[in-house]
């Protein structure tokens, strides 16, 4: 686990070559086809040399839930360590991280009627209005959704409407945990000035990629709109506001990586709050040797099976 730019799917890599291991994508954007150089995806030969599960799994107009993960990644853990190896889920996806170890409450499936009418709303209100109302019906979601999170808001109310609960009521109680022993292997480069820098840096590899000219893919389909969450990722819908003329090219870039940096923030936030994790610094150079020193000890019948 660790923010992005980290290094995750390089140090996957390395624990792939040494242990016998099969990996999961535990990343929210990876699922979707045609959405490759915006999410860092890995390079078709290395999607070849070692298959990454949950990755091109899904149209960008079709949905993907925290609970379909967790059904999928449960049934692939199964199956992957029945023919005797050990499943690698790797991604910055904490929502998926937090389903697969606390399961999900039984909430109510999407109601597009509902979706529409706070859709409008919010477009002659405003989403700061929705929050205050929020605010007023679970205060304890209102504190932790940000007033510019539409998708996690729009979720919250659409629940109280269906249910007359609060989504902070109905999360109370959820799955059993998860039926594993977990190696929670945590990697972030430790000076946050340079996890800003690669932040930026990958931004200009991505333009120089043909990222705009991805993103222009998805906007002529005529199928896809910024509602949906593939086009909400990080960077495309700042890239989708910028073709759609909302702003120059400059400015697109710049909120873009203000957004990721904001990403990175809350997926360094809720590590810190994972008391079993064992971090690991990126900063300099992938710890590759330290972290395979670690799995050995921790597992070291995993020697037996390399």
């Amino acid at each position: 686990m660790g923010p992005t730019a980290a290094g995750k799917t390089e140090l996957a890599l390395a624990l792939a070559r040494t242990f016998p291991v099969e990996i999961i994508s535990v990343d929210s954007a990876l699922v979707y086809r045609g959405m490759d150089i915006g999410t860092a995806k890995p390079e078709p030969q290395i999607l070849t040399a070692f298959p990454h599960h949950l990755v091109d799994i899904r149209d960008p107009i079709e949905p993907y839930s925290a609970g379909q993960f967790r059904d999928d990644a449960l049934a692939l853990m199964a199956d992957i360590t029945a023919r005797g190896k050990v499943p690698l889920l790797v991604g910055g996806t904490m929502l998926y991280f937090k389903a697969l170890q606390q399961g999900l409450a039984d909430l109510p499936t999407a109601d597009a009627e509902v979706r529409t009418r706070l859709e409008l709303e919010a477009a002659e209100k405003g989403w700061a209005f929705l929050h205050q109302r929020l605010v007023e019906v679970d205060p304890v979601s209102a504190k932790r959704i940000h007033i510019n999170d539409p998708q996690r808001l729009q979720r919250a109310l659409e629940v109280y409407e269906l249910t007359g609960k609060s989504l902070t009521e109905l999360t109370q109680h959820t799955e059993p945990a998860l039926p594993y022993r977990v190696i929670k292997i945590i990697l972030a480069p430790f000076d946050r000035a340079v996890l800003h820098q690669r932040i930026a840096v990958r931004y200009q590899n991505m333009m120089q990629g043909g990222f705009i000219d991805e993103v222009k893919k998805l906007y002529r389909r005529g199928d896809c709109h910024p509602q949906l969450p593939s086009i909400r990722a990080v960077g495309y819908r700042q890239a989708w506001s910028y073709l759609a003329g909302d702003y120059d090219q400059e400015t697109f870039i710049y909120k873009a990586i203000v957004a990721t940096r904001q990403m990175a923030k809350r997926q360094l936030t809720w590590l810190r709050a994972q008391p079993d994790g064992v971090w690991f610094d990126s900063t300099v150079e992938l710890p590759v040797q330290q972290v395979n020193k670690y799995v050995a000890e921790q597992v070291p019948e995993l020697m037996n099976k390399a």
